[in-house]
């Protein structure tokens, strides 16, 4: 097991597993929507990785480029914390940081 201290997120937020789950949908350049919840949440913000909000200039751009990247795939998800509502974990796809 190991310990993650971050700023942002609860300090020493305990990762116990990580987890494989299939992206149903895209939601901006940072989040996504899985077929199952992860600690209790299908909405995973990707840590460390701030994107343009919906009405922000290169949203769609963002976007589009979160959803070639895992659109529909599965990847491997890592959970850090929680921020409002979503799972916030590391994200990655094929070994590779997302």
């Amino acid at each position: 097991m190991r310990y993650i201290e971050s700023t942002t997120l609860k300090k020493h937020t305990l990762c116990k597993h990580v987890v494989k789950r299939k992206v149903t949908k895209i939601i901006d350049g940072d989040t996504f929507k899985t077929d199952k919840p992860v600690r209790g949440s299908n909405f995973i913000r990707i840590a460390n990785k701030d994107a343009p909000e919906k009405g922000q200039r290169g949203f769609t751009t963002a976007k589009n480029n979160l959803d070639k990247k895992i659109g529909g795939k599965t990847v491997n998800i890592d959970p850090v914390g929680k921020s409002y509502g979503r799972t916030v974990a590391n994200v990655k796809k094929s070994g590779k940081k997302v």
